[in-house]
């Protein structure tokens, strides 16, 4: 596909423009420190898509590797949607090597289930048997403390 490529090294994430997505373009983590996106870097498996050496795109995996598997922060830079790249992106994450044979995969999406649904996701089948700790304005929150 073009001259897009995906790569799992951390170093040549670009860091920066990671953070500026999440914490101004993101529904989910607006307002998301640089340090917190930093750690969440540090501790995840992570996935970029490339136009030559231009980041276009990110999803980040945190697994155990054994048995379970949080896909998050999926995203392609508006400039480049409607190439196919969420798609290739979401090929090469459920074909990783380090990523299979695993019990269960989660996610959190409010407006991708057609993406997710052509890589065999579903909704949770007994919702009641989850439950969750969720601090919707955590970086709204942890940014009062600061001042």
């Amino acid at each position: 596909m073009g001259n897009f490529t995906i790569s799992t090294d951390r170093a040549k994430l670009d860091v920066d423009l990671i953070h500026h997505f999440l914490s101004t373009e993101a529904y989910w983590s607006k307002g998301i420190p640089l340090s917190t996106v930093e750690a969440a870097i540090a501790n995840s498996l992570n996935f970029g898509i490339y136009d030559g050496d231009q980041q276009a795109g990110y999803a980040r995996i945190v697994s155990d590797f054994a048995t379970v598997a949080y896909l998050g922060d999926v995203f392609i830079l508006p400039e480049f949607r409607g190439k196919g790249l969420s798609k290739m992106l979401m090929q090469e994450v459920m074909n990783h090597p380090q990523l299979q044979g695993l019990r269960r995969w989660i996610l959190l999406t409010g407006d991708a289930h057609g993406l997710y649904k052509q890589f065999g996701w579903s909704a949770i089948a007994s919702p009641d048997k989850w439950m969750e700790k969720h601090c919707k304005d955590i970086y709204t929150l942890a940014a009062s403390y600061l001042k």
